[in-house]
């Protein structure tokens, strides 16, 4: 209540209240009198464990739920059978104690009851439905693509996490036989996966900048999880814990924001773009901002859920309730003039159609489903996602476990029908004939009355405040020409390239370029993608640009195609690259080219380079900035002078830096290799040795590093390679190698192992 929260936590937002001074004493004093402490139950519901407190996920909602699945084995055996069995699920739901802020309210009708028949149809309704951001990691491959397949079959979408995606099930995409691709695949910080095949097999791409039931911890999978399996999905180590912390690397306002969905757009011209927010005071504000960035769907992601990976701490000491979160966007969306043109998503522990329902009238035009989901296929809320041991084969990577599995996508859409047939019926009851004219309509909800006082000490109307425009659009009407903006130079790339490329032609172009000209590359790396997925194709495309590029130059490049930059380059070079080649050199007339020039190297290019690259390479005949190589999953690159943190979370891949090297390097990194000459003996002072070491290269990696310094050469014209290879006797003496700690050791006992065999 105000008056606990101004003494003992002045500022803190708190929108509905609750008890104050009083009831707080009388807890006090239950407890004390107590005979002995009683166990509250956080994580067992008092059907588990005598006396605890009430769950959502109760024992009676799952096993209501696991027979509703059971008993709908096939998604047309519903069309006539009895759905007496998800009645029975949803009245324990719809009348469980007050447990949410929505159980708070009641619906009031809009007007006199309808037809069933006139409301709009189910397959309608199922369409705005989604899973919850669930990757392949913290579920088992089996539970995953079973959620894929059920939403594909009733319209909706699944959506993919932030782990990556099998490829091969790219390729189901539409098929009759059972579609297992998920049409929603996310961007997260850590870039796990992605892919161009990855987004361009995407319906809508969502950048994750944090989640519910984890608001600044970020994505995390233990690394008791990570199987050989996941590491090959995500490009990155077995049994290494892996997390995307918030915020991205590549967003630090909201223009770097705008950047990303702008970097999407290009790689993917046909998904939509959308960006998951958590529930919190003030996201209607970040809400706004996202839409003036271009995005095509807000999500508000609520407190409860964290399936498949979250710490317990998190899920019962993080986050807030959806309603609060959806309830501010949908109002200063509003009256900023900017509902109509988004779809607000919402999640957070949805379950039945009165839960849409109450999401749609305040202000939702899309749900989505998480635990429900995993429960719908077999889930038994074990409560033990984050120890590998789920029995029946969900949460899982065990084999013995994921024999277990026994889910089908048609009792995941039987759930979902159900869901749906149910909103159907309030709709009708309501007056209201299609969601369209429930989305927002905050008149039909009102405060219940007659309360346990403790209830009743909450203040809902801020949830409920009508717009002061009666007429302003309430929900998503349609998108508008400035959300689909295009890069002029990127798309003509693509119209002039892709034929030859296709074809097999070795095709030749050559165009000046100015910073205005931003993520060059990516709609031609898409489009191969699309087509050859991770194979080159059978031609190959060699552009060069002369001028200074704009931001992302090369990002999600792939295969068959060789960008050759003479000039500079902004931010994020060769994000997310996935193949191919970029080269960056100076113009002929630059004061680095000129004979006997010892200056430091020219900075050719910016922060936040190489940024999620899975593969190809990148040979700059000069410096870079901040960040390079954070996250980098696969790709080659030689620069000569690099700025703090280069190599951070780095999980594959080699990168080799002839000069300078600023603080933090290695940090996080548990992957890939890094070459740095140093002459001036700096490097131990700045090596992040948390993960990392750095030891003189052996024979055979100074064979390798001696032929990229040969290569960079080659491609750039580079004087300073050109030096070193002209005195390498003398520079081997200055090379470090560094590598994660754990690779350092197993290369070690190989070399062990190779000498007691040579004896």
């Amino acid at each position: 209540g105000g008056e606990v929260v101004d003494l003992c936590f002045a500022g803190t937002p708190s929108v509905i209240g609750g008890i104050g001074w009083e009831d707080l004493g009388a807890d006090v004093l239950a407890r004390h009198s107590a005979s002995e402490l009683a166990k509250p139950g956080y994580f067992r519901d008092k059907g588990t464990r005598r006396g605890g407190e009430y769950h959502t996920h109760n024992k009676e909602v799952v096993d209501a739920l696991q027979n509703m699945a059971v008993a709908h084995l096939l998604q047309k055996a519903i069309r006539d059978g009895s759905d007496e069995v998800y009645k029975a699920f949803s009245k324990l739901v719809n009348e469980r104690p007050a447990a949410e802020p929505h159980d708070l309210l009641e619906i009031v009708p809009a007007g006199d009851p309808v037809p069933l028949e006139e409301v709009e149809p189910l397959t309608s309704i199922l369409a705005r439905f989604s899973t919850g951001a669930m990757s392949h990691g913290a579920l088992s491959a089996e539970a995953h693509e079973t959620l894929a397949e059920a939403m594909n079959l009733v319209g909706g979408k699944s959506n993919c996490g932030e782990g990556g995606e099998s490829t091969h099930r790219f390729r189901t995409r539409g098929q009759p036989s059972g579609d297992k691709n998920s049409k929603i695949k996310q961007i997260a910080s850590g870039r796990f996966g992605v892919t161009p095949e990855y987004c361009a097999y995407a319906d809508e791409l969502q950048i994750k900048i944090a989640q519910g039931s984890k608001p600044g911890e970020g994505g995390q999978l233990p690394g008791n999880k990570v199987s050989d399996e996941i590491a090959r999905l995500r490009h990155t180590q077995p049994g290494v814990t892996l997390i995307s912390p918030p915020p991205h690397h590549d967003i630090y306002s909201i223009e770097d924001l705008a950047q990303l969905i702008f970097d999407l757009k290009q790689v993917n011209g046909f998904a939509d773009v959308s960006v998951k927010l958590v529930a919190e005071e003030g996201v209607g504000t970040i809400a706004a901002g996202v839409v003036k960035a271009l995005a095509d769907v807000v999500h508000i992601s609520g407190a409860n859920g964290g399936t498949g990976a979250s710490p317990l701490s998190s899920i019962k000491h993080a986050g807030m309730p959806w309603e609060l979160g959806l309830a501010e966007t949908q109002q200063v969306l509003i009256d900023n003039d900017l509902r109509s043109r988004v779809r607000l998503r919402v999640d957070g522990g949805m379950l039945t159609g009165r839960d849409v329902l109450m999401a749609a009238l305040l202000g939702a035009d899309e749900y989505s489903f998480g635990t429900a989901a995993m429960i719908a296929e077999g889930c038994i809320m074990l409560r033990s996602c984050h120890k590998d041991t789920c029995k029946p084969g969900i949460a899982t990577q065990r084999p013995d476990l994921r024999k277990n599995f026994a889910g089908t996508p048609e009792g995941v859409a039987a759930y979902m029908t159900f869901v749906a047939g149910e909103v159907r019926e309030h709709l009708a009851a309501l007056g209201l004939r299609s969601m369209d004219e429930a989305i927002g309509r905050v008149e039909c909800l009102r405060q219940k009355s007659g309360v346990d006082p403790r209830e009743a000490a909450a203040d809902l109307s801020p949830l409920i405040r009508a717009p002061a425009a009666t007429d302003a659009p309430r929900c998503f009407v349609g998108g508008i020409p400035l959300q689909r903006p295009r890069s002029k130079l990127g798309d003509q790339l693509l119209s002039d390239a892709f034929r030859g490329v296709w074809e097999g032609d070795e095709v030749k172009l050559a165009y000046p370029i100015t910073n205005a000209d931003r993520t060059v590359g990516a709609a031609l790396g898409g489009a191969l993608a699309l087509e050859m997925g991770e194979l080159p194709p059978r031609g190959t495309a060699a552009i060069r640009l002369d001028g200074e590029a704009g931001q992302s130059l090369g990002a999600f490049l792939t295969d068959g195609i060789e960008l050759e930059l003479v000039g500079e380059a902004n931010d994020y070079v060769g994000k997310g690259m996935g193949g191919g080649r970029i080269v960056i050199r100076p113009p002929a007339d630059d004061a680095s080219l000129v004979e006997g020039y010892h200056g430091p190297a020219p900075v050719l290019a910016g922060n936040t380079c190489l940024y999620g690259a899975t593969g190809g390479t990148l040979f700059v005949a000069g410096a870079v900035g901040e960040r390079f190589g954070v996250r980098n999953s696969g790709a080659t690159a030689v620069v000569e002078g690099a700025g703090d943190h280069v190599c951070e979370y780095m999980t594959g891949g080699t990168v080799v830096v002839l000069g300078g090297v600023g603080y933090n390097v290695g940090a996080g990194m548990t992957g890939g290799q890094a070459y740095i000459h140093d002459p001036r003996a700096r490097l131990t002072a700045r090596l992040n040795t948390s993960l990392v070491q750095a030891e003189r290269p052996d024979a055979e990696h100074l064979e390798e590093l001696r032929w990229l310094v040969e290569r960079h050469r080659e491609l750039t014209g580079s004087a300073r390679a050109a030096r070193l290879l002209t005195n390498w006797s003398n520079v081997v003496d200055q090379i470090w190698h560094v590598l994660p700690v754990e690779r350092a050791r197993r290369m070690e006992v190989s070399a062990a192992g190779r000498v007691g065999a040579s004896v």
